[in-house]
């Protein structure tokens, strides 16, 4: 994946991420996605994503556009932020090393949910939708594995937004019954 006209074109492409391996293999302690990845796999896969460096302060997802792709933290930090109905942003996370943002619009295509800004140097690998769907027929081993865990990334995430919301609704119920 080459950088495309508003899918990281105003970032620095550092090349495939194979090169990268050592580090993302690094990451698996605190890469919810590489849990049981073994060093083979996280070469393999590293094949088949690119790398790019973004300076502190840069927009690297913006939200409401489309995307195919996720990311997954190198180095550096990201402050995700989203626009309330005021149009006012709110930083909902900060993500660093290890983490992985965009899966949904990857697998889903529908626009961003957040915007995601760069707080330091930050090195990204990128994997694009194209290039999933080239591990599953390719690798179809690593791609059932990349699969399953993102299942799983997605599932936990859900479930602890449902807990959120339930926590809300009960809040605003019992203030709700008061006197």
């Amino acid at each position: 994946m080459a950088a495309r006209p508003g899918y990281l074109a105003h970032l620095e492409h550092l090349g495939d991420a194979t090169k990268f391996s050592p580090q993302i293999h690094a990451l698996i302690p605190r890469c919810h996605l590489l849990e049981n990845f073994s060093p083979a796999e996280v070469r393999l896969l590293a094949h088949f994503m690119n790398v790019f460096q973004a300076p502190a302060g840069v927009e690297i997802i913006r939200e409401g556009e489309a995307g195919d792709f996720m990311l997954m933290m190198i180095e550096g930090k990201v402050e995700v932020v989203k626009l309330d109905r005021t149009g006012m942003p709110q930083v909902i996370a900060v993500v660093d090393a290890g983490k992985t943002l965009g899966e949904m619009s990857m697998i889903d295509g529908e626009a961003r949910f957040a915007t995601c800004v760069s707080v330091e140097p930050t090195v990204l690998a990128v994997l694009d939708r194209e290039n999933l769907a080239r591990i599953i027929v390719e690798q179809p081993m690593l791609g059932a594995k990349i699969l399953m865990q993102m299942v799983l990334m997605l599932s936990q995430r859900l479930r602890a937004t449902s807990g959120r919301l339930l926590q809300m609704i009960e809040g605003q119920a019992q203030r709700a019954a008061r006197p």
